[in-house]
C-alpha cells in the first residue's frame, strides 16, 4: 500500500468510515455514497493516503462475499427453486437485452465485434454490493421489486463466471493458444460446486452442532468465518466467483437451527468489510481521466444509467408484472455498473481486446455510476412521494341482495372469518369493501362482495341497511370505522353494531358513539396465547382457563371505567396503575 504500517492504514479507514458515513446519512445521501466519497478523497487521485487501491479492493471483496452468505441464509433451497423463473428468465433477459443494446451503441465507435461484446456484457452487470445495500437501507429487500432486483443480481453473478472464461478466448493475442477452456479447469470448477453442495449438506450442520456443544462463543464465530472464507476460497481455486460459494453455503444452512446465530456472528464483519469495499471502489476512480475528459465521462455515466434504467423499467413492467412505480425503483437501483466489470475490463485489456484509454474510461464510468446511484434512488423516491399514486375513483357496485340479516363492512382478515361462520350457519349477509384489490382477490376465491365506501349514506341505503339486524364494522382504518358508526347510529338506530377496535383509544371513541359491542382485534387471541403460556409453565389447564376468564372480566371492567376519564391523561395513568395493583392482589389471593 505505500509504506504505512498496517495499523496506521487501518486507523485511516476507520476514521474515514466514522466521519463520512454519519455525515452523508445526516444529509440524507446514504452510507454508500459516504464510503465512495471517502475512498476518492483517500485514494491516489485525492490526498494520496493510499497509493495502491487494487490490493485493498482484493481484500475488501470479502465484504461482498459475506453479504452473499447472509442473503443465502434468508433463502432456503425450496424458496430458491421457486425463484428460478425470475433468476433465469428475467435475469437472463435483462443481461441479454442490455448487452445487445450497449454493444450496438459502442459499435458506432468503430470497435470490433469482440470488443463490443465484452463491453456490452461487462456494462450489463450491476453492483451486487451497492444494489443490495441500498435496498437494505430502504428496508425494501422483501418488497416485490426488491426480490426481483435480487434475482437479477444473482443471475448476473452467475453470468460473470462464463464471461470471465470467455474473455481469453476472444483475445486477439492468445486466441490460437486458448481456443477452448482447459479440461482440467472445467473439471475443477464442476468439482468445487459439487463439493460445496454435497459436502456442505452432509457436514455443515454436524460441524456447527459440535461447535455449539463447546458453548464457546469465540469458537462459533471463528467457525462461521471459516465456513464463509473457506467456501469462497474453494470457489476461487476452482476458477469461479467467491461470492457464489458463500451464497451456496448460506442456502445450505438456511433451514438449520443455526441460521439466526450465524447471521448475528457474520453481520459485524460484513458491515466493516463492505464499507471497506466501497472505500476501495472510490479509490479506484481515476480522477485524472475524469478531469481530462469530463464531458465524455459524464455522457458515458448518463447514457449507462439511462439505457439500463429504461431496459430494467420495461422488463419490470412487462415480464416482471411490477406496478410502474416499483418498476421505476427497480431501474434506479440496478442501472449502475458492477464490481465484476472491473475484473472483466482488466482481463480484456490484458488479452488485447481493449486499450488502456478505453479501460480507464470504462472504469471511471462504472465508479461514477456507483456514486450517482444513491442520488438517483433518492431522487426517484422523492418524486414518487411528491406524486402519490392516484386512486381511480370507482363507482359503488349495484347491490342485488335485498334481504340481508347481516351487513359486513370491511372484508379483510376479521370480516372474512365472520362471513365464513355466517355462511356455514346459512345466514345471508352482504359484504362491503372499499379496497379494489381486496374485492378482486375475494371474488377470485368465489366470495361475492361489493365495492363501496361504507361512510356514504347512499351505499348503506343500497345495501338495505334498514332491513338488516346486525352491522359488523371490521374496516382496517380507525377513522373510517368511527365515521361509519356515527352514520349508522344517526340513520339506523335499530341496528346492533359490532365494531372492531384497534386499541383502547379507538374503543373509547366508539363507546362515545354508543356502540355497545366492541371487539378489540388482538385481545382475545392474546388471552388464548396467555393461557397456553401459563399451561406450558406448569399451571393446570383448568386453573389457566380460570385465570384467563378472570383477566378478561377485569380488563373489560377497567375499559368501562377508563372510558369516563380517557381524555384526562393523569387520571388514565392513575387508573391503569390502580388496576394493575388490583389484578395482582386478585391473583395473589388465589395462590394463598
Amino acid at each position: 500500500m505505500h509504506g504505512q504500517g498496517n495499523l496506521e492504514l487501518f486507523l485511516i479507514f476507520l476514521i474515514a468510515a466514522v466521519v463520512a458515513v454519519p455525515l452523508f446519512r445526516r444529509l440524507g445521501l446514504g452510507a454508500v455514497l459516504g464510503y465512495l466519497v471517502a475512498g476518492v478523497a483517500m485514494g491516489p487521485f485525492g490526498w494520496r493516503l493510499v497509493k495502491d487501491p487494487a490490493s485493498v479492493l482484493t481484500f475488501s471483496e470479502l465484504g461482498v462475499v459475506m453479504l452473499l452468505f447472509v442473503i443465502g441464509l434468508e433463502l432456503s433451497p425450496s424458496r430458491l427453486w421457486v425463484m428460478r423463473r425470475q433468476v433465469f428468465g428475467i435475469g437472463g433477459l435483462q443481461v441479454a437485452i442490455t448487452a445487445l443494446a450497449i454493444g450496438a451503441a459502442t459499435a458506432m465507435m468503430g470497435l470490433g465485434w469482440k470488443t463490443n461484446l465484452v463491453v456490452g456484457l461487462g456494462l450489463a452487470l450491476s453492483s451486487t454490493a451497492v444494489g443490495l445495500q441500498l435496498l437494505a437501507e430502504r428496508k425494501d429487500l422483501t418488497s416485490r421489486y426488491g426480490r426481483m432486483a435480487f434475482a437479477i443480481l444473482l443471475f448476473q453473478d452467475l453470468a460473470a463466471i462464463p464471461l470471465l472464461a470467455l474473455i481469453p478466448l476472444l483475445g486477439e493475442a492468445k486466441a490460437a493458444a486458448q481456443s477452448a477452456p482447459p479440461l482440467d479447469a472445467v473439471v475443477r470448477a464442476v468439482g468445487m460446486i459439487a463439493l460445496v453442495v454435497i459436502g456442505g449438506r452432509l457436514l455443515l450442520r454436524q460441524l456447527f452442532r459440535a461447535v455449539a456443544w463447546t458453548k464457546m462463543g469465540e469458537v462459533f464465530t471463528a467457525t462461521s468465518l471459516l465456513v464463509v472464507v473457506g467456501t469462497a476460497w474453494l470457489m476461487q481455486w476452482g476458477g469461479l466467483s467467491m461470492g457464489l460459494g458463500a451464497f451456496l453455503a448460506g442456502v445450505l444452512l438456511a433451514d438449520s437451527e443455526f441460521r439466526h446465530e450465524l447471521e448475528a456472528q457474520i453481520e459485524p464483519f460484513k458491515g466493516l468489510l463492505l464499507g471497506l469495499f466501497f472505500i476501495a471502489v472510490g479509490m479506484s476512480i481515476d480522477l485524472n481521466r475524469v478531469m481530462a475528459e469530463p464531458a465524455l465521462i459524464a455522457a458515458g455515466v448518463v447514457a449507462l444509467l439511462a439505457l439500463k434504467g429504461v431496459i430494467l423499467f420495461g422488463i419490470g413492467m412487462r415480464p416482471g408484472k411490477l406496478p410502474a412505480r416499483e418498476a421505476l425503483m427497480l431501474g434506479s437501483v440496478l442501472a449502475l455498473g458492477g464490481e465484476f466489470a472491473f475484473v472483466v475490463f482488466s482481463d480484456a485489456f490484458r488479452v488485447g481486446l481493449i486499450d488502456a484509454v478505453l479501460r480507464d474510461r470504462l472504469v471511471a464510468v462504472i465508479g461514477l455510476s456507483m456514486a450517482a446511484t444513491p442520488l438517483l434512488v433518492m431522487a426517484a423516491s422523492n418524486w414518487l412521494q411528491e406524486h402519490p399514486e392516484k386512486k381511480v375513483e370507482r363507482e359503488a357496485d349495484p347491490i342485488d341482495h335485498e334481504n340481508p340479516r347481516v351487513i359486513i363492512a370491511g372484508f379483510g382478515r376479521m370480516g372474512q372469518i365472520v362471513g365464513r361462520m355466517l355462511r356455514a350457519q346459512g345466514v345471508p349477509f352482504t359484504a362491503l369493501e372499499h379496497s379494489v384489490e381486496q374485492v378482486e382477490q375475494s371474488r377470485r376465491f368465489g366470495t361475492m362482495i361489493y365495492f363501496g365506501d361504507p361512510t356514504r349514506a347512499d351505499l348503506l341505503r343500497a345495501a338495505h341497511a334498514d332491513q338488516a339486524e346486525v352491522f359488523v364494522l371490521t374496516t382496517d382504518d380507525a377513522e373510517t370505522t368511527i365515521r361509519t358508526a356515527r352514520l349508522l347510529k344517526r340513520l339506523y338506530p335499530h341496528l346492533r353494531v359490532f365494531a372492531r377496535a384497534r386499541n383502547r383509544q379507538h374503543a373509547f371513541k366508539l363507546m362515545d358513539l354508543g356502540v355497545e359491542v366492541i371487539v378489540r382485534e388482538t385481545f382475545h387471541s392474546s388471552l388464548d396465547m396467555g393461557q397456553q403460556v401459563l399451561e406450558a409453565l406448569g399451571v393446570p389447564p383448568d386453573v389457566a382457563a380460570e385465570r384467563r376468564e378472570r383477566f378478561r372480566k377485569h380488563d373489560e371492567q377497567m375499559l368501562r371505567e377508563q372510558h369516563l376519564v380517557y381524555d384526562d391523561e393523569a387520571a388514565l395513568i392513575a387508573s391503569s396503575q390502580q388496576a394493575r395493583q388490583d389484578l395482582e392482589k386478585l391473583f395473589e389471593a388465589d395462590r394463598k
